[in-house]
């Protein structure tokens, strides 16, 4: 029995590639301090951000907190970059929030997993280079339209609107909050403007603390403060209650994460989920969505460390980091990871060398949890949604879409402000395939522009000088595709009654699909029946393999495909002469 092999060169991709690219680049106790640092400044970043962005998913704050410890410290270890920190991210809110209205906090975990193996079978694949084919403008386009949705749902808690119940519908959560605007907090407002003002001043002082710590610290106080002046303020501690083993309390419970199973944890109706077929098929979309975005954003993240660190990192094995993060995170509790690119950057200039930052990252958000859980609780829902309006509007790249609106083309122009209404609207998912769908058609029909076939005259074409009257010489030029081959290969039937011979110069024809060998093929018999011989010149060997096994085959003094013009014009003289003979 033959053992099947697998493509010379072949390789499968190597998790943990970028850990031991930086153990290869000479690891010692300078570059261990550097990763210390560095993972000590974005783990104090990690904390506030990653409990704000488990909130604005609909979960409960640990659950991000949980998701930056497992998945954080195994994408670390196993992906293909050096400096990638990954952990919740606001692109998912738009994507995750719909999933835990429809299927609770055990739903969110199971598309987690499956997301996760997407995300792996991708990898093997060698699928990492999946984001050259996202065009720029649909990745502008539906990340600006996720910072309008996420600035949008912080709005209840910025200004302590009560009743405010949000679902999937962008526009029916904007006419609740309208309906509920009358019934604003002052204390709430109060807090979430001088937070809102603190993360936006703070940075000018150029400052090593990092402006989120000082931004919710200064909230804090400022809630603690009304608090006892008698009035009341909503904080994580109000919102949130736990239980763990017997035990209960409110806020965000001070354990590390435990195994848990994710079917078990509650649906929208609060009871555990039913595992089912039914239940994977509705996952399916969501989790395929997870996959995408996760991939897409990873990979320009680690495009990102690249340009700054001017390293490589390697797609492939990202993605099976990712796919390996999300798989285990939801076994304890945490919610969707990718790279984060405000982190990522925080972490390359904050010195780190290798993925041991992030994975000391990891441990200081674990220890927050377990020593600083009860400080954490008292964090107030204003100072959240202030921060997350930071981070919407630095999402958002509000420059770079004016400015590409201004400046680019109409058409990508169109599909930026396409994919920018539809995730506002409607959702990410439908944004993304329709500006894709858009973008192939543009540049199919701007690649069919570009292929063209035309008649070199005889005494104004080099090539065609002296040929006899009866043969007529074509030049096709670009790809012979399913966009372009109709029109390209109908200019050739229009042949002057006296042509006995029909020379096609392909020498300029990269690639021919079936739509094309079939108008090829109706061609050859269109001329057949008319006593009308065919050459073909230039055309490459694998291109006539797949017209023979089309049925378009060579025969003698009406079909041949030669190298040069000159061999296709002895051919042509001699079937011009031979009845003659």
């Amino acid at each position: 029995m033959a053992r099947s092999r697998l493509p010379s060169g072949f390789r499968f991709p190597l998790p943990g590639s970028a850990l031991l690219a930086a153990w290869r680049a000479g690891y010692g106790l300078a570059e261990l301090k550097r990763d210390l640092l560095a993972g000590l400044t974005i783990g104090i970043v990690a904390v506030p951000l990653s409990m704000a962005l488990a909130i604005a998913t609909g979960v409960p704050p640990q659950h991000g907190l949980y998701t930056a410890i497992v998945a954080g410290a195994i994408i670390a270890l196993t992906g293909g970059s050096r400096f990638n920190i990954s952990g919740p991210t606001a692109a998912f809110v738009v994507i995750l929030f719909p999933i835990v209205a429809s299927h609770g906090l055990g739903g969110l975990l199971i598309a987690t997993l499956m997301a996760g193996l997407i995300l792996v079978a991708l990898g093997l694949a060698r699928l990492g280079n999946l984001i050259q084919f996202v065009p720029y403008p649909v990745v502008l386009g539906f990340t600006a339209g996720i910072a309008v949705v996420i600035a949008l749902l912080q709005l209840p808690d910025f200004l302590g609107l009560d009743g405010v119940e949000l679902g999937d519908s962008t526009l029916h959560n904007l006419a609740a909050i309208v309906r509920a605007a009358p019934g604003v907090a002052p204390a709430d407002l109060g807090i979430g403007l001088i937070t809102l003002a603190t993360l936006i001043l703070w940075p000018r002082l150029k400052l090593p603390v990092p402006a989120p710590l000082v931004g919710l610290a200064v909230g804090t106080l400022v809630a603690l403060a009304a608090t006892w002046w008698g009035m009341e303020v909503e904080t994580i501690a109000s919102r949130f209650s736990w239980e763990y083993q017997g035990q209960s309390g409110s806020g965000i419970p001070p354990f590390a994460p435990g195994l848990v199973l994710p079917w078990r944890l509650p649906g929208p109706d609060g009871l555990p989920l039913t595992v089912d077929f039914a239940l994977i098929r509705e996952l399916l979309g969501p989790a395929l969505a997870i996959a995408m975005l996760a991939a897409i954003e990873s990979l320009l993240c680690a495009v990102v460390a690249d340009g700054l660190t001017r390293t490589r990192h390697d797609p492939n094995a990202e993605l099976i980091g990712q796919g390996l993060g999300n798989i285990a995170a939801p076994f304890f509790g945490g919610i969707t990871a990718t790279a984060a690119l405000a982190r990522t950057a925080t972490n390359v200039r904050s010195g780190a060398f290798s993925p041991l930052a992030a994975v000391i990252h990891a441990l200081v958000v674990l220890l927050a949890v377990v020593a600083l859980a009860g400080v954490l609780a008292l964090v107030p829902m204003a100072a959240l949604a202030a921060l997350l309006f930071i981070i919407a509007w630095n999402m958002s790249e509000a420059r770079h879409f004016m400015h590409t609106l201004k400046s680019a083309p109409g058409s990508d122009v169109a599909i930026l402000v396409i994919c920018f209404l539809l995730t506002v609207v409607f959702d990410m998912v439908l944004a993304v395939a329709v500006g894709i769908g858009l973008a192939a058609a543009l540049f199919i029909r701007r690649m069919a522009h570009l292929t063209h076939a035309r008649r070199l005259e005889p005494g104004l074409d080099e090539e065609s000088r002296d040929l006899p009257r009866q043969v007529a010489l074509y030049d096709i030029n670009g790809p012979l595709f399913f966009g372009a081959a109709e029109k390209a290969v109908s200019s050739l039937r229009v042949v002057d009654p006296d042509v006995r011979v029909v020379m096609l110069d392909m020498r300029d024809v990269p690639s021919l699909d079936a739509t094309a060998i079939v108008a090829l093929q109706s061609l050859v018999e269109e001329l057949s029946a008319r006593q009308v011989g065919l050459i073909f010149i230039g055309m490459p060997a694998r291109m006539v393999l797949k017209l023979k096994r089309a049925g378009v085959k060579r025969q003698a003094g009406h079909l041949a495909a030669v190298r040069q013009p000159a061999q296709a014009r002895r051919l042509a003289e001699q079937w011009l002469a031979a009845p003659a003979a």
